[in-house]
Protein backbone atom coordinates (compact mmCIF):
# COMPACT_ATOMS: atom_id res chain seq x y z
CA UNK A 1 0.00 0.00 0.00
CA UNK A 2 2.36 2.24 1.09
CA UNK A 3 4.26 2.19 -2.73
CA UNK A 4 0.86 2.71 -4.47
CA UNK A 5 0.97 6.12 -1.83
CA UNK A 6 4.01 7.01 -3.11
CA UNK A 7 2.97 6.06 -6.83
CA UNK A 8 -0.09 7.96 -6.22
CA UNK A 9 1.57 11.21 -4.79
CA UNK A 10 4.32 11.35 -7.73
CA UNK A 11 1.28 11.00 -10.26
CA UNK A 12 -0.49 13.60 -9.17
CA UNK A 13 2.57 15.86 -8.66
CA UNK A 14 3.71 15.44 -12.66
CA UNK A 15 1.58 17.44 -14.85
CA UNK A 16 0.20 15.51 -17.94
CA UNK A 17 1.73 17.12 -21.08
CA UNK A 18 -1.27 17.39 -24.00
CA UNK A 19 -0.38 16.43 -27.32
CA UNK A 20 -0.93 18.54 -30.18
CA UNK A 21 -1.90 18.10 -33.39
CA UNK A 22 1.58 17.85 -34.78
CA UNK A 23 2.45 15.11 -32.05
CA UNK A 24 4.33 17.67 -29.83
CA UNK A 25 3.55 17.81 -26.32
CA UNK A 26 2.14 21.03 -25.23
CA UNK A 27 4.28 21.61 -22.40
CA UNK A 28 7.67 19.59 -23.24
CA UNK A 29 9.79 17.93 -20.17
CA UNK A 30 13.62 19.25 -20.43
CA UNK A 31 13.96 15.88 -21.85
CA UNK A 32 12.13 15.55 -23.92
CA UNK A 33 13.11 18.78 -25.93
CA UNK A 34 16.67 17.31 -25.63
CA UNK A 35 15.53 14.18 -27.00
CA UNK A 36 13.34 16.15 -29.93
CA UNK A 37 16.67 17.91 -30.69
CA UNK A 38 19.28 15.12 -30.69
CA UNK A 39 16.70 13.45 -33.35
CA UNK A 40 16.33 16.42 -35.36
CA UNK A 41 20.49 16.83 -35.42
CA UNK A 42 20.78 12.92 -36.09
CA UNK A 43 18.19 13.81 -39.22
CA UNK A 44 20.45 16.30 -40.66
CA UNK A 45 23.76 15.04 -40.12
CA UNK A 46 22.76 11.72 -41.47
CA UNK A 47 21.27 13.74 -45.01
CA UNK A 48 24.16 16.39 -44.97
CA UNK A 49 26.29 12.73 -45.11
CA UNK A 50 24.65 11.43 -47.92
CA UNK A 51 25.20 13.97 -50.00
CA UNK A 52 28.62 14.58 -49.03
CA UNK A 53 29.14 10.99 -50.20
CA UNK A 54 26.65 11.29 -53.18
CA UNK A 55 28.96 14.27 -54.68
CA UNK A 56 32.36 12.74 -53.49
CA UNK A 57 31.50 9.24 -55.45
CA UNK A 58 30.13 11.28 -58.37
CA UNK A 59 33.46 13.23 -58.77
CA UNK A 60 35.31 10.10 -58.43
CA UNK A 61 33.45 7.79 -60.88
CA UNK A 62 33.54 10.85 -63.20
CA UNK A 63 37.45 11.82 -62.85
CA UNK A 64 38.50 8.66 -61.20
CA UNK A 65 41.89 9.38 -59.27
CA UNK A 66 42.07 12.74 -60.09
CA UNK A 67 38.51 13.34 -59.03
CA UNK A 68 39.66 12.10 -55.48
CA UNK A 69 43.01 14.15 -56.06
CA UNK A 70 40.78 17.50 -56.77
CA UNK A 71 38.61 16.45 -53.22
CA UNK A 72 41.65 16.24 -50.98
CA UNK A 73 42.64 19.02 -51.99
CA UNK A 74 39.14 21.05 -51.82
CA UNK A 75 38.55 19.34 -48.17
CA UNK A 76 41.85 20.44 -47.47
CA UNK A 77 41.75 24.41 -48.94
CA UNK A 78 38.35 24.47 -46.23
CA UNK A 79 40.27 22.83 -43.42
CA UNK A 80 42.87 25.62 -43.49
CA UNK A 81 40.42 28.49 -43.92
CA UNK A 82 38.70 27.32 -41.33
CA UNK A 83 41.55 26.76 -39.32
CA UNK A 84 43.07 30.08 -39.95
CA UNK A 85 39.42 31.67 -38.51
CA UNK A 86 39.98 29.55 -35.31
CA UNK A 87 43.33 30.96 -35.03
CA UNK A 88 42.27 34.53 -35.25
CA UNK A 89 39.36 34.58 -33.31
CA UNK A 90 41.66 32.37 -30.65
CA UNK A 91 44.35 35.12 -29.86
CA UNK A 92 44.90 38.80 -30.84
CA UNK A 93 48.62 38.10 -30.48
CA UNK A 94 50.02 39.01 -34.50
CA UNK A 95 53.32 36.78 -34.18
CA UNK A 96 51.00 33.95 -32.24
CA UNK A 97 48.69 34.06 -35.21
CA UNK A 98 51.44 34.03 -37.61
CA UNK A 99 53.18 30.64 -36.43
CA UNK A 100 50.10 29.48 -35.95
CA UNK A 101 49.16 30.13 -39.51
CA UNK A 102 52.38 28.62 -40.67
CA UNK A 103 52.21 25.53 -38.73
CA UNK A 104 48.66 24.66 -39.67
CA UNK A 105 49.40 25.25 -43.48
CA UNK A 106 52.15 22.79 -42.68
CA UNK A 107 49.67 20.00 -40.72
CA UNK A 108 46.89 20.03 -43.22
CA UNK A 109 49.03 20.56 -46.37
CA UNK A 110 51.14 17.65 -45.33
CA UNK A 111 48.44 15.41 -44.71
CA UNK A 112 46.87 16.26 -47.90
CA UNK A 113 49.95 15.43 -50.02
CA UNK A 114 50.25 12.18 -48.31
CA UNK A 115 46.06 11.26 -48.99
CA UNK A 116 46.57 12.54 -52.76
CA UNK A 117 50.10 10.35 -52.86
CA UNK A 118 48.47 7.49 -51.23
CA UNK A 119 48.25 4.00 -52.73
CA UNK A 120 44.29 3.13 -52.19
CA UNK A 121 45.33 0.63 -49.20
CA UNK A 122 46.52 3.27 -47.54
CA UNK A 123 43.55 5.79 -47.86
CA UNK A 124 40.81 3.20 -47.22
CA UNK A 125 43.44 2.40 -43.48
CA UNK A 126 42.90 6.22 -43.43
CA UNK A 127 39.39 6.88 -43.83
CA UNK A 128 37.97 3.64 -42.28
CA UNK A 129 39.66 4.24 -39.15
CA UNK A 130 38.61 7.73 -38.33
CA UNK A 131 34.84 6.58 -39.58
CA UNK A 132 34.37 3.80 -37.38
CA UNK A 133 36.39 5.17 -34.74
CA UNK A 134 34.24 8.10 -34.64
CA UNK A 135 31.11 6.22 -34.92
CA UNK A 136 31.64 3.58 -31.92
CA UNK A 137 32.94 6.33 -30.05
CA UNK A 138 30.36 7.91 -30.25
CA UNK A 139 27.70 4.98 -29.59
CA UNK A 140 29.82 3.86 -26.18
CA UNK A 141 30.10 7.25 -25.34
CA UNK A 142 26.24 7.48 -25.65
CA UNK A 143 25.64 4.35 -24.64
CA UNK A 144 27.85 4.07 -21.36
CA UNK A 145 28.67 7.79 -20.72
CA UNK A 146 30.87 7.36 -17.51
CA UNK A 147 33.90 9.83 -16.88
CA UNK A 148 35.04 12.15 -19.34
CA UNK A 149 38.73 12.65 -20.59
CA UNK A 150 38.92 15.97 -20.80
CA UNK A 151 36.04 17.45 -19.56
CA UNK A 152 37.26 20.61 -20.11
CA UNK A 153 38.33 20.47 -23.50
CA UNK A 154 35.84 18.19 -24.41
CA UNK A 155 32.90 17.49 -22.20
CA UNK A 156 31.49 14.36 -24.70
CA UNK A 157 34.39 12.95 -25.24
CA UNK A 158 34.83 9.15 -22.22
CA UNK A 159 36.73 6.81 -21.86
CA UNK A 160 34.12 5.00 -22.88
CA UNK A 161 33.90 6.40 -26.21
CA UNK A 162 37.99 6.16 -26.16
CA UNK A 163 37.46 2.40 -25.91
CA UNK A 164 34.91 2.01 -28.42
CA UNK A 165 36.62 4.29 -30.92
CA UNK A 166 39.65 2.01 -30.27
CA UNK A 167 37.30 -1.21 -31.27
CA UNK A 168 36.41 0.72 -34.54
CA UNK A 169 39.70 1.33 -35.50
CA UNK A 170 40.47 -2.42 -34.89
CA UNK A 171 37.17 -3.26 -37.17
CA UNK A 172 38.06 -1.05 -39.44
CA UNK A 173 41.76 -3.67 -40.38
CA UNK A 174 39.54 -6.76 -40.39
CA UNK A 175 39.07 -6.33 -44.48
CA UNK A 176 42.90 -6.48 -44.13
CA UNK A 177 42.95 -9.05 -42.27
CA UNK A 178 41.08 -11.34 -44.09
CA UNK A 179 42.50 -10.02 -47.54
CA UNK A 180 45.84 -10.92 -46.14
CA UNK A 181 44.94 -14.82 -45.21
CA UNK A 182 43.29 -15.16 -48.43
CA UNK A 183 46.16 -14.28 -49.73
CA UNK A 184 48.24 -16.80 -47.77
CA UNK A 185 50.42 -13.70 -46.26
CA UNK A 186 49.11 -13.71 -42.91
CA UNK A 187 51.39 -14.67 -40.17
CA UNK A 188 51.46 -13.88 -36.49
CA UNK A 189 53.31 -10.58 -36.84
CA UNK A 190 51.62 -9.14 -39.73
CA UNK A 191 48.45 -10.31 -37.44
CA UNK A 192 49.91 -8.50 -34.54
CA UNK A 193 50.63 -5.23 -36.80
CA UNK A 194 47.40 -5.10 -37.69
CA UNK A 195 45.80 -5.54 -34.42
CA UNK A 196 48.03 -2.70 -32.77
CA UNK A 197 47.26 -0.72 -35.85
CA UNK A 198 43.52 -0.15 -35.73
CA UNK A 199 43.33 1.23 -32.15
CA UNK A 200 46.51 3.56 -32.12
CA UNK A 201 45.68 5.04 -34.81
CA UNK A 202 41.44 5.41 -33.90
CA UNK A 203 43.26 7.17 -30.09
CA UNK A 204 45.55 9.63 -32.91
CA UNK A 205 41.99 10.31 -34.55
CA UNK A 206 40.90 11.21 -30.95
CA UNK A 207 43.93 13.35 -30.35
CA UNK A 208 43.41 15.78 -33.54
CA UNK A 209 39.30 16.03 -32.38
CA UNK A 210 40.53 17.61 -29.11
CA UNK A 211 43.30 19.43 -30.48
CA UNK A 212 40.44 21.29 -32.65
CA UNK A 213 38.19 21.21 -29.63
CA UNK A 214 40.64 22.77 -27.47
CA UNK A 215 41.38 25.46 -30.81
CA UNK A 216 37.22 26.23 -30.58
CA UNK A 217 37.17 26.44 -26.83
CA UNK A 218 40.07 29.07 -26.94
CA UNK A 219 38.13 30.95 -29.85
CA UNK A 220 35.01 30.96 -28.45
CA UNK A 221 33.25 29.24 -30.86
CA UNK A 222 30.94 25.84 -31.21
CA UNK A 223 31.48 24.67 -34.62
CA UNK A 224 34.69 25.71 -37.17
CA UNK A 225 32.08 26.94 -39.73
CA UNK A 226 28.39 26.27 -40.80
CA UNK A 227 28.95 24.61 -44.00
CA UNK A 228 28.15 21.37 -43.42
CA UNK A 229 24.02 20.90 -41.77
CA UNK A 230 24.46 19.41 -38.67
CA UNK A 231 27.95 18.79 -38.66
CA UNK A 232 29.63 22.50 -38.39
CA UNK A 233 32.63 22.82 -40.94
CA UNK A 234 35.07 20.82 -42.86
CA UNK A 235 37.48 21.29 -39.85
CA UNK A 236 35.04 19.63 -37.68
CA UNK A 237 34.76 16.51 -39.65
CA UNK A 238 38.31 15.76 -40.79
CA UNK A 239 40.04 17.01 -37.54
CA UNK A 240 40.68 13.21 -37.01
CA UNK A 241 41.80 12.52 -40.57
CA UNK A 242 44.83 14.51 -40.31
CA UNK A 243 46.68 12.90 -37.80
CA UNK A 244 46.24 9.81 -39.09
CA UNK A 245 47.19 10.57 -42.66
CA UNK A 246 50.59 11.81 -41.28
CA UNK A 247 51.17 8.66 -39.55
CA UNK A 248 50.15 6.52 -42.14
CA UNK A 249 52.13 7.94 -44.61
CA UNK A 250 55.20 8.19 -42.06
CA UNK A 251 54.95 4.61 -41.98
CA UNK A 252 54.44 3.52 -45.33
CA UNK A 253 57.77 5.68 -46.41
CA UNK A 254 59.44 3.83 -43.57
CA UNK A 255 58.41 0.40 -44.99
CA UNK A 256 59.71 1.20 -48.70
Amino acid sequence: MAADDHTRADDAQEPETQPLIGGEPENPTLAEVREHSRRKTLGIRAASAVVMIAIAAGVYFALGDTGLDLIVGVVAALCFLEFIFLVIKATANVPYRLASILAGGAYIGLAALILIDAEMQAFYIVMSVVILADTFAYVFGTLIGGPRILPKVSPNKTWAGLIGGMFGGLLAMSPLIYLTWRQGTLDSQSLTVFAIAGPVLAVLALAGDLFESWLKRKAGVKDSSRLIPGHGGFFDRFDGVIPVSILVGIVVSLSL
